[in-house]
């Protein structure tokens, strides 16, 4: 006999399920993201991308100047909801988007870092964690989501495995991905806000 209503434990051992199911393309989106986020700490940037990426992190920093601790969660939560999302969604275009998303964040991770380092010393770094902790992987599961979406295509019945890939990732998205962001951004926006 088929269940029916609506059950929180089944919910979450069908995310679980197809996390497992999904483990290499999270873990390709975790190894691609520290490699390139050595290459940004370690490997000189050129004067122009530099100044490039300076303005991106001035232009940020001055929409969020003056907000207040629960202004500034918002504006996060809804920055990451919006790169998660797209991340995912957009890798149904062969897994190119989370995978270039996933390049840049890693990149801009590092230069950051090391920029970080450079000004405070090392111990700067701790002021990443936090927020870290949480936001990472809720990014690293959107990204490589988003890439194995991208995989239907190379399956035999494609629709099937593009609407079973899609309604799983958004299981896995308002179940897990959600709460994880919803704690980084009250970590990042209110804790250490203040």
């Amino acid at each position: 006999m088929k269940k029916r209503g609506f059950s929180l434990k089944r919910e979450y051992k069908q995310c679980w399920k197809y996390l497992r199911e999904s483990r290499k393309f999270i873990y390709g989106v975790v190894i691609l993201f520290f490699w390139f986020s050595l290459i940004g700490f370690f490997v000189p940037a050129s004067d122009a991308l530099t100044q490039e990426i300076l303005k991106f992190i001035e232009g940020l920093l001055e929409m969020t100047r003056g907000m207040s601790g629960f202004e500034l969660t918002e504006f996060i939560f809804l920055n990451n909801v919006q790169s998660g999302l797209i991340g995912m969604i957009f890798g149904v275009l062969l897994g190119i988007i989370p995978i270039l998303a996933t390049i840049v964040n890693g990149y801009l991770l590092g230069f950051v870092a090391n920029m970080s380092v450079a000004e405070n010393g090392i111990l700067s770094l701790w002021r990443i964690l936090p927020h870290g902790i949480f936001e990472l992987p809720a990014i690293f599961l959107s990204f490589g989501l988003g890439i194995k979406l991208g995989t239907f295509i190379l399956q035999k019945k494609k629709i099937e495995s593009f609407k079973d890939y899609f309604l799983n990732s958004l299981r896995v998205f308002f179940f897990v991905i959600l709460p994880l962001l919803i704690v980084a951004a009250i970590i990042e926006g209110v804790l250490i806000h203040y």
